[in-house]
């Protein structure tokens, strides 16, 4: 079966991921018809195209998505929310000008990250809520939002730096068993703008 190359691009974003049931061994995942924007299927020569049926089965993907993919998207997001609800705390409990703008940077940064996986995980047929446990306790969010001024700032960077090097772990482990590219692409730029941040972290820690 041949697909021009804007059929798949309309089709790949309707995709079921085969990987997860079949166990995720970086298989292709079929393309399914959605019920979303219409999908053409071209004719033969001669022939007018026509419009696919939502569930029709379209032919096979050339991205390989894998069940680690999978995992990395849906632990990533909700530990990317609590660093957002962490973030949001600086404005009115820090006394330091460059936590408050640290903070606004790993906001503009992990917030677009968030609204990139959970569309990759539509895509491929999962919710993205996300179901991973969180790397700061409740109780330590508690002692976060009672703290003010350079209390709050030691306990945010110590808490932030540990949560940041959570997800660098995620992030390797996702460049070791991924296979999505869009994924994989994801865990590089969290291991090189968290490292970057962690560096941050530690130097305004020390004072």
């Amino acid at each position: 079966m041949r697909w021009s190359y804007g059929v798949i691009v309309a089709i790949s974003v309707t995709s079921v991921l085969a990987g997860c049931a079949a166990g995720g061994n970086g298989e292709r995942a079929p393309l399914v018809a959605g019920t979303g924007a219409p999908v053409i299927i071209p004719g033969g020569p001669g022939d007018a195209g026509r419009t696919a049926e939502p569930g029709e089965r379209l032919g096979v993907s050339e991205a390989r998505v894998s069940v680690a993919d999978v995992r990395f998207a849906e632990g990533m997001i909700p530990h990317h929310r609590q660093a957002l609800e962490m973030a949001a705390l600086a404005a009115p409990r820090s006394a330091s000008a460059a936590l408050r703008t640290l903070a606004g940077r790993i906001t503009a940064a992990q917030r677009p990250e968030i609204a990139a996986m959970s569309a990759w995980l539509r895509a491929v047929g999962r919710p993205p809520e996300g179901h991973a446990g969180h790397t700061v306790t409740l109780e330590q969010m508690n002692r976060l939002r009672a703290a003010r001024g350079a209390a709050f700032d030691e306990l945010f960077l110590t808490l932030m730096i540990a949560h940041h090097e959570e997800a660098m772990t995620m992030a390797r482990r996702q460049l070791q068993d991924g296979t999505d590219r869009a994924m994989l692409s994801t865990a590089k730029d969290v291991l090189s703008g968290q490292g970057v941040e962690i560096a941050r972290m530690r130097r305004l820690l020390r004072g």
